[in-house]
This record gives C-alpha cells, sequence and structure tokens, in this order.
C-alpha cells in the first residue's frame, strides 16, 4: 500500500501433492489487521482480498475444482496451477477460475497453443506472472523471461497480469517498475501498464461474477410492423405519406 497499490490478494496455495490437503475457509482480514491502513494518495483504506490456488498435477485434481465446495465459493478469487500441458488446457477451456499461473521458475515441459490460449481469452481467464523469482536468482531470472516470451507469441499480450507471490515486504515492487518489468516479458508499454492495473481489476470482478452470477440476459429492440408504424404517425403525416 505505500508503494501504491490500492488492492491486495492474500494467498492460500493447496499443492495435492502433499498429504491431507484441504480447503479451509479464508482468513478474513479483519483477523489479520485490526485496522488496514491507507491507500497512498488518497483518503480510502486498502482492499484485502482472499485468493486460492491449486496447484494440480494430475487431472483428478480438477474434480474438486468442477464440485460445488462451499469453502471454494468462499475465496474471491480461484487461480489454477497446471503441471502438464493436459492440465493447461483443461484449465484454459474448462475449468471455472480466474488466473491459470505460469510456472517461471523452471522450464517448460510443454509449448503454448493457441487453441486453449485464445479459449481462455475468450471465456475471461487471466494469464498470470510471477515477477519475484525474477529478481531473486539470475536462473530463475532466464526461466520467468523465456516463458513468458513464449506465452506474448501466442497471446499476444493479451490477458496477461503480473503479480509478486511476495512473502516478505522487500520482494515487493511499485506498480511502475513491475511495469518496466513486463517490458522484458514481451509486452509493450500499454500492455505492460494493464498487467500491473486494468487487467487486475478485470479478474476481480470475474472472481464476483463467477460467485454471483447465474445467467446473462441478452435484449434485442424489436423491429415494428409497418402498420404499427402507420398508426402511431400523426394525421398531417399519415395524410402525406397516402397522397
Amino acid at each position: 500500500f505505500s508503494v501504491g497499490y490500492s488492492a491486495v490478494a492474500l494467498n492460500h496455495v493447496i499443492d495435492f501433492k502433499e498429504k491431507k490437503q484441504e480447503i479451509v475457509k479464508p482468513v478474513s482480514p479483519s483477523e489479520l489487521f485490526p485496522s488496514l491502513p491507507i491507500v497512498q494518495g488518497t483518503s480510502k483504506r486498502i482492499k484485502v482480498l482472499t485468493r486460492l490456488t491449486l496447484v494440480v498435477s494430475d487431472p483428478s485434481h480438477c474434480n474438486l475444482l468442477r464440485s460445488t465446495s462451499a469453502n471454494i465459493r468462499l475465496y474471491d478469487i480461484i487461480a489454477v496451477f497446471p503441471k502438464t500441458e493436459k492440465l493447461f488446457h483443461i484449465a484454459c477451456t474448462t475449468l471455472d477460475v480466474d488466473l491459470v499461473c505460469i510456472n517461471v521458475t523452471e522450464k517448460l515441459p510443454f509449448y503454448f497453443r493457441r487453441p486453449p490460449v485464445n479459449m481462455a481469452i475468450d471465456r475471461g481467464i487471466y494469464f498470470e506472472l510471477l515477477y519475484t523469482h525474477a529478481i531473486k536468482d539470475s536462473t530463475m531470472r532466464r526461466y520467468t523471461i523465456s516463458n513468458a516470451v513464449s506465452l506474448m507469441q501466442i497471446c499476444k499480450g493479451k490477458n496477461i497480469v503480473i503479480s509478486s507471490a511476495a512473502e516478505r515486504p522487500l520482494e515487493l515492487r511499485g506498480p511502475y517498475d513491475v511495469a518496466n518489468l513486463g517490458l522484458l516479458f514481451g509486452l509493450s508499454e500499454s500492455e505492460a501498464k494493464a498487467a500491473v492495473s486494468t487487467n487486475c481489476r478485470a479478474t476481480m470482478l470475474h472472481g464476483e461474477t463467477r460467485k454471483s452470477a447465474c445467467g446473462v440476459v441478452y435484449t434485442v429492440k424489436k423491429p415494428r410492423k409497418v402498420e404499427e408504424e402507420e398508426a402511431t404517425l400523426p394525421a398531417c403525416k399519415k395524410a402525406k405519406t397516402q397522397a
């Protein structure tokens, strides 16, 4: 908040490789912070969101996301971290999530393909890149840039969110610094700014829609018939049209 952010997300990570992993209720921000700090340069208090990230390495792990778990619905943002190409395809095309996390700590075991990426973009799902690893280790920096550039070649800079995954304050960077990192990832200047601003807000809205919306109503104006139009015309115009 002191570096210019107006909202943060508390991330609860579940890796199904570990035993006895259960999805618990999110911790309320009021339990962690007696009073929320003021956002720098404004009079508003910072917004604290809850996020659930599921690390999936087997198709059976996706069944939990398909179920209507009461605890899952309590989180503001749902993210999935697929470990294989098949799971990446499933996450992009069928899973009801808000974010698909891209691995930045090692070389990807698969290549991004255009159909599932385009499907995710059409469904309003965003792809998340983490920058903390890139500023801590030179090897991970190469993996981060390489994997990010591979994704940009397919998605053309659309639906990208750059996050920190910071565990300590020193790992945080300001929005402008993060946008500059986006240039290294293959984003244009406008796309890099969107990755730390408008795309993040769109992800939040997608999460709200996922939690509350049951359908979409689409209305169209019904064209009127000629007889109806003539009936509504004034008498003077009727005489002209009849003449």
